[in-house]
């Protein structure tokens, strides 16, 4: 066996920059901490304390603005099922994780793609933090969240947050960059400012792809909550892993099938927000005879050469 020509323990830095941060930053990191636990408890009081009958309505209404009956009647089903499983707390507590931990990444990252879209020197320095968030593999991001929050709901918030950013900077930027020069330079000939130009031209445009942003962000952040559940995060995500644990295939599918409808429903209804609304085209108005006849006289070329008498 040959033995390597050098070696390299990046692994002992990282371990004791790990440590200093939980000795020296342990308050910052308590007070993160009850700040997301206060959030995610807030979301699921508002979740849980209706009946489950009239969230399910509520869920149903939105649908029906975002898709029309179709969509309606699935989403009726779906919730209905998740409460037929005896998964409605479960399936709310992932919910309440999903809207927090999402909220957090479009407030984080939508910013930073605005930043990225103003210059090529910004854009340099993200997009290779961006490709490496990507590539890294899901249960990496887990490890510090653990280190620094322990186990439990934190960490699944703080790793689903981190998660999740990457698709609101890289679709904000897009949409930023995707806007039409023309409109920005007549913003600029008519006196606009920066800022103004930023908030009253190239945001609005930009919304479709911003909001498409919005939507990945919502899917990915619901991929990592059923992992976070390897770290004692509640919701759908321990009923996936007490399936796998325990090898009963029908606790496994009966949660994977709740986080199916629950994605079905997340990604039908903000992606409907990303989709630009279609007018319907105007009738044309009826002409009456004498009108049309005049129109068409207006119309018809005159002759060229007139008949000698």
């Amino acid at each position: 066996m040959s033995s390597p020509l050098f070696t390299i323990d990046l692994g002992t830095p990282v371990s004791k920059a790990v440590d200093w941060l939980t000795l020296h930053l342990g308050g910052v990191f308590d007070a993160i901490s009850s700040v997301m636990t206060e959030l995610v408890n807030a979301v699921l009081f508002v979740l849980t304390a209706p009946h489950m009958l009239v969230v399910t309505a509520v869920f149903t209404v939105l649908a029906f603005l975002a898709r029309k009956w179709g969509f309606a009647a699935f989403t009726v089903v779906a919730f209905l099922l998740i409460q037929g499983m005896g998964l409605w707390t479960e399936a709310m507590q992932s919910l309440a994780v999903v809207l927090v931990a999402s909220v957090l990444a479009v407030a984080i990252g939508v910013p930073i793609g605005v930043w990225a879209a103003r210059g090529p020197v910004a854009s340099a320095v993200v997009r290779p933090v961006l490709d490496f968030m990507q590539t890294l593999p899901v249960f990496v991001y887990l490890i510090p969240a653990v280190f620094f929050f322990g186990i439990g709901l934190v960490p699944g918030v703080v790793a689903t947050t981190v998660f999740a950013i990457p698709p609101a900077v890289r679709l904000t930027e897009l949409g930023i960059r995707q806007v039409d020069k023309e409109v920005v330079e007549a913003a600029h000939a008519f006196g606009a400012k920066p800022r103004q130009i930023l908030r009253e031209v190239q945001l609005p445009l930009a919304l479709p792809s911003i909001m498409a942003g919005v939507n990945q962000v919502i899917m990915l952040a619901l991929s990592m909550v059923v992992i976070a559940g390897m770290v004692g995060a509640a919701g759908l995500g321990t009923v996936v892993v007490r399936g796998i644990s325990q090898l009963d295939v029908g606790v496994g599918f009966q949660g994977g099938l709740a986080v199916v409808f629950l994605a079905i429903f997340l990604d039908r209804t903000t992606g409907a927000l990303a989709t630009p609304r279609r007018r319907r085209p105007r009738k044309n108005r009826a002409v009456s005879p004498p009108a049309a006849a005049d129109e068409a006289s207006t119309l018809a070329p005159e002759p060229a050469v007139t008949a000698s008498a």
